[in-house]
Formats: C-alpha cells, sequence, structure tokens
C-alpha cells in the first residue's frame, strides 16, 4: 500500500519514539518525517534518522505540508493549557487530522502503543493536569488474582478493564447484562493484547443480571474472584425518575445480590463505583445509589474488605452531556443547557479509573472514599467551550438554548453532605471519609419493603411495580427526597 500521509510526532520522548517505531515497522500507515520538541537538547538530533525540530511554537507554522498530513501528540503527561495550546496551533496551521496518546493515568512505565491512539476529544482540552500514577505499582495486588468487573460495557467498567490488562490479573471476568456492549469491550482488549498492549490475562465475557439473585450467586461461586470491582448501575437521571422502579431495582437489589454472593464465595475484596449524586438526593437515582453505597458499607467483616469509591461526572461518559453537546453542535445547534448558572464536578474517565484501581488496593473494610475532583464546572462555560473546539463562535454560529432542569436533577452537586467528615489520604486525590454514618438507619427493614415492589410475591400483588408505593417509601426513608405532584400508581 501507498504511503499517502507525512506524520509530524509532537514529542520526541519515549511514547514518541515508541510510537515512531511501531509507525516504521508496520510500514503501511504512514511515514514520520519530524518529531516536534521544546527539549533544546534534543532540537536539531535525530532520533532514528528522524530529525527533531523545535521549539514546538515556532515550527509548526513553518511546516511544510501536504493535505494528507497529520499530527500526533505524544505527550503523556502535558498540561491541559499546554495541549489546548498545541491543538489550536495545529489547528491554525491547517491539520484536519489530530491523535493523541493516552494519558499518564492508562500507560505503565511510559510505553505507549499505535492501537492506543485516536482523535483528540473535547474533554482532552477540558480536563485538568492528569494525576501521575504508577499503574504498575498500583495495581500490583491485583498479579495473579482474578477479577471481575460489572458493568463492564460501561463507559467506566470498560476503562477499568482497559488499565487492569497492565495489572498481572491472571483473569478479568468482564459482566454485563447487554451483549452488544460485551461484544466491543471482549472484543478490544483482545485486539490490545494482540498489538502488545498489557500482559496476557485471559479474558472471560460473562453476559449475566444481577437482578437475578440466583444466578449472581451461583456465577460469583464458580468464578472464585479475588477481587470485585462494581461499576454496573442505571445511571441516567431523568430516565430513572421515569422508571423508578426500575433503578431500585437494579441499583439496590442488583447490589444487594452482588454483595451477599460476593461474601458467600469469600471474595475478600469489593469496590463498589457511586455518585455525587447520592449527596441529599433529589432523584431516585441518587436515592438508589446512597442505599447501595450503605449495602456495601455494612457487610464487612470476617475479614472482608468491602468499600465505596464516590466521585462526579466523568468527561464523555455514555449518557453524559459531552456526547450530546457534540452531537448538537455537529448537527448545527442549538445546544441545550438546563440552567445558565449549573454546575458539575468533572473528572476524565482514565483518571477515575486509575483512582478506583488505587483505591482498591489501599481501601480498608467498610471505608467511603471520595475522589477530588477539583472546583466545580459551569455547564454553559463547558458547551461554550465545545462549541469553540469544532470551530464556532457561540450564538453566532451555534445557539445556545436554556430548557430549565429535568426532573430530579440538582442546579449544583456536592461530594460529601454536613454530616461527613473527608479527609486527605498519602495518595493524591483520593480522600477517605473518617465517619459515612448511616443514610437509612432501618436499612433491612427498607430493603425488606421495597422487594415486594421489585419482585412479585404472590401475597402483595398490589405492590408490585407500584410506583407510588415506592416513592410513598423512599420519601419516609430519604428525607430530601420529594413526592411528585403527581405519581401514577403504576
Amino acid at each position: 500500500m501507498k504511503k499517502t500521509n507525512r506524520i509530524y510526532i509532537i514529542g520526541a520522548g519515549f511514547a514518541g519514539a515508541s510510537i515512531a517505531a511501531e509507525i516504521r515497522r508496520k510500514g503501511i500507515l504512514g511515514e514520520v518525517v519530524a518529531f516536534l520538541d521544546d527539549d533544546r537538547e534534543k532540537i536539531g538530533t535525530r532520533i532514528d534518522e528522524i530529525p527533531v525540530l523545535g521549539p514546538i511554537n515556532d515550527v509548526i507554522d513553518l511546516l511544510h505540508r501536504t493535505p494528507a498530513d497529520e499530527a500526533l501528540i505524544a505527550m503523556p503527561g502535558i498540561a491541559r493549557e499546554r495541549l489546548k495550546q498545541i491543538y489550536l496551533l495545529l489547528r491554525r496551521a491547517g491539520f484536519t487530522r489530530v491523535r493523541i496518546v493516552p494519558g499518564v493515568a492508562q500507560l505503565v512505565d511510559g510505553e505507549a502503543h499505535l492501537i492506543q491512539t485516536r482523535e483528540i476529544d473535547p474533554e482532552d482540552l477540558l480536563g485538568r493536569n492528569p494525576v501521575r500514577i504508577n499503574l504498575r505499582e498500583s495495581l500490583a495486588y491485583l498479579r495473579d488474582r482474578r477479577v471481575v468487573i460489572t458493568g463492564a460495557g460501561g463507559s467506566i467498567g470498560s476503562e477499568l478493564a482497559r488499565q487492569l490488562l497492565s495489572g498481572g490479573a491472571e483473569r478479568l471476568y468482564l459482566f454485563d447484562h447487554c451483549e452488544n456492549s460485551l461484544y466491543e469491550i471482549d472484543r478490544e482488549l483482545k485486539l490490545l493484547q494482540e498489538e502488545g498492549v498489557g500482559e496476557r490475562a485471559t479474558i472471560v465475557p460473562v453476559v449475566g443480571e444481577l437482578q437475578d439473585a440466583d444466578y449472581t450467586r451461583f456465577i460469583l461461586g464458580r468464578l472464585r474472584a479475588d477481587v470485585v470491582f462494581h461499576a454496573a448501575a442505571h445511571k441516567h437521571v431523568p430516565m430513572m425518575e421515569a422508571n423508578p422502579v426500575e433503578a431500585i431495582k437494579n441499583n439496590v437489589f442488583g447490589t444487594e445480590h452482588l454483595v451477599r454472593a460476593a461474601k458467600a464465595a469469600g471474595v475478600p475484596r469489593f469496590v463498589m463505583i457511586s455518585t455525587d449524586k447520592v449527596v441529599e438526593p433529589k432523584s431516585v437515582y441518587g436515592a438508589s445509589k446512597r442505599i447501595a453505597e450503605q449495602i456495601v458499607l455494612s457487610r464487612n467483616g470476617d475479614g472482608h474488605a468491602y468499600m465505596v469509591v464516590r466521585f462526579g461526572n466523568v468527561l464523555g461518559s455514555s449518557g453524559s452531556i459531552i456526547p450530546l453537546f457534540r452531537k448538537q453542535i455537529l448537527r448545527g445547534g442549538p445546544v441545550t443547557l438546563t440552567d445558565p448558572e449549573t454546575t458539575r464536578y468533572f473528572m476524565t474517565i482514565s483518571e477515575a479509573a486509575s483512582l478506583v484501581l488505587q483505591a482498591g488496593g489501599v481501601g480498608r473494610a467498610g471505608e467511603l472514599y471520595i475522589l477530588d475532583m477539583g472546583e466545580p464546572v459551569r455547564i454553559r462555560d463547558l458547551a461554550e467551550q465545545m462549541i469553540r473546539f469544532y470551530g464556532f463562535e457561540p450564538e453566532q454560529d451555534i445557539k445556545v438554548e436554556v430548557v430549565g432542569l429535568r426532573p430530579g436533577e440538582k442546579r449544583h452537586e456536592s461530594l460529601y453532605e454536613s454530616s461527613e467528615r473527608p479527609e486527605p489520604t498519602e495518595h493524591p486525590r483520593l480522600n477517605r471519609v473518617t465517619d459515612p454514618g448511616h443514610f437509612v438507619p432501618d436499612l433491612a427493614d427498607l430493603i425488606s419493603e421495597l422487594r415486594p415492589i421489585c419482585f412479585l410475591d404472590p401475597e402483595r400483588p398490589d405492590d408490585y411495580r407500584n410506583r407510588r408505593r415506592l416513592r410513598g417509601l423512599l420519601t419516609t426513608h430519604v428525607r430530601s427526597l420529594e413526592m411528585p405532584e403527581y405519581e401514577p400508581e403504576y
């Protein structure tokens, strides 16, 4: 195949050099014509006969380009502001295709592979500076272990799986009830392994439903897992407001079944992924996850270390605002905001996953961990930045419309309640709540009352799928929830 594109690699460090060597070895992807770097000791030298040019700001506009040229940013530890500067310089110079290697949260010992590169996205420019975590060291507790990831086809679950490739686990069990998303992550991980990413863990896809208590107990007993990362949940706030019984059935009872099955199978370590929506929840989703938190935190003892990691929104996750804004912008607008002053906490998916994995190793039984999300972001600012990323101007090219808060949504979120006392740990951006307290004092009674609403009890048929009965129970136990003015019975 004829080489048609010339590739400029931004960054002449280990990651850039390894990518260049792989491109040359494969021989059909294009030709690396130059490295661009700011290191004066490298400028003017050659790496495998490829010249190193620089400084970056001075040479980008001077490049003799063809329409097929592309830029590949190979600087895993680059600060977000500098990344934004370089991207804007490349755009101004006429590069229409810009790719990027994974951030430091996804690489082991700085090693990058061509298969990991992807087109740059708005979230690459919107996140804060990446946290530097030694993945190999953080994942040492998983070496030669069997690991289960529930919700493995989702945004967080799939990123956990990608990073776990580098952990030396014996087996990765990918558990999900959606066969299509499970197929995609299973295929991706095996392709990554074929291209030399990570170690030779055996990857096992498992299609299953946590709402099925018998199956969950059966499969956990068969898998003999050492660690469970519980990322499975229904997460879309307005959707769960419209389907509240399903939110409780999946998020509360799915967690209840999984925790009981894990304890019965002797799984020593269990990490549940939670959300800032649990703080004084206004939505059924938030309430369901808060109850699930308490289920996990109350099931320790007998040598088991079961814990919760709570954080806010992740950039680009399925169902989040970023993919929605992207679709709205690419179809010409308008971009819709619920409220011009709405704020949310944001973190990249890769950073959140790496911190969850670290917490799983250092966390102690019965403890709640909260990720340091930085300062909240105003959603209107986020929308305007995304509009500019795609080359448009807000209002002038793409209109921004305010549509009002949807059911269950808050204007502002918090990561902890006034009664919770977070304190820093020795690990950057990982905080521990010293006393999570008891959100629902009578947890067992509440679960018992919710069960016939979610699962048919022949002796209480009128309770089955009864939304009004469900809301009544929740508002009694969860003081921050309110009964809607009109809540249908079914």
